[in-house]
């Protein structure tokens, strides 16, 4: 993919976005995402790289908002009060069609993930505004947090 600068993810965020995206199949789907610091990560035991082998300051793709959360409100008003403004970095698109690539009629947004069937990790592509790039999926989630 070049020298451009990979995207990074944490395996156990794409996994669970695999899975939204089986349960979606036949209907595309779209979830905004949210960076952490890689720093601010927990490592765990998975596959995928070491969280130790990328600085701390790394935006590391690690969290979404739920898809219909808030669906209720935008139904009646017209507005999403499920993603907050400004917090969502990217997003993820499943294409059931088997087509990896960002399409005319995506929601897009600075990076993308973009998967297609058979929905596994490795059927995740990343992309930014200048084309694809690599995904770097590490061994790792964001930290437990309570309410």
């Amino acid at each position: 993919m070049g020298d451009a600068d990979p995207v990074y993810a944490t395996r156990a965020l794409t996994e669970a976005l695999c899975d939204l995206a089986t349960d979606a199949e036949p209907k595309t789907l779209s979830v905004a995402l949210t960076t952490r610091p890689a720093g601010d990560l927990d490592a765990d035991d998975g596959s995928g790289t070491p969280l130790a082998d990328v600085p701390a300051d790394t935006p590391v793709f690690a969290e979404f908002y739920l898809p219909d959360a808030g669906g209720a409100i935008a139904a009646v008003f017209g507005v999403d009060l499920a993603t907050p403004s400004g917090r969502t970095r990217g997003r993820f698109l499943s294409h059931p069609d088997g087509n990896p690539n960002p399409s005319l009629t995506d929601d897009l947004a600075a990076r993308l993930l973009v998967a297609v069937p058979p929905w596994t990790t490795e059927d995740v592509r990343a992309y930014d505004r200048h084309g694809r790039r690599d995904l770097v999926l590490l061994a790792a989630a964001a930290p437990d947090e309570s309410i």
